[in-house]
């Protein structure tokens, strides 16, 4: 389908400027609730595992907790390896995710808003398809 990937690309800057200005109400940014999400999902992680999951380098990721961190959103706690930082939600990190969610969700309901039950049902399928074949893409070569 030629042009898919253009319109995917004028839809994804718009969507990121949108979450970012929902999250600026609780000075985030979508790339540090990236964090938050994963870690709410994931559990407590060690930056490799972030890293690795979100296909974003090591130092990015770590200057996202530092950030969140300085926040009292994220916290550090022991392992194994003194060398290998896990970190986890605080308490204030799942009140955070739960009232950021919360907007993220109607943002959804908002954006997609006279679309069609069907026609968003095969969105919410199609991207892990597409991920799945950039993943396979990749491997190729």
């Amino acid at each position: 389908m030629e042009g898919y990937l253009q319109r995917f690309l004028a839809l994804y800057r718009p969507v990121i400027t949108r979450l970012n200005e929902l999250m600026s109400t609780y000075g985030i940014t979508y790339s540090q609730w990236i964090v938050i999400y994963h870690l709410k999902h994931r559990g407590a992680s060690t930056l490799v595992e972030i890293a690795a999951r979100h296909e974003v380098e090591k130092p990015t990721i770590t200057r996202r907790v530092k950030k969140l961190m300085d926040l009292g959103i994220v916290e550090q706690i022991l392992g194994n390896d003194k060398r290998e930082k896990i970190i986890q939600l605080t308490d204030i990190g799942e009140n955070i995710y739960r009232v950021v969610r919360k907007d993220i969700t109607e943002l959804e309901f908002r954006i997609m808003d006279n679309i069609p039950e069907h026609e968003r049902k095969i969105a919410y399928e199609i991207f892990p398809k597409i991920d799945g074949n950039l993943k396979n893409e990749k491997e190729l070569h």
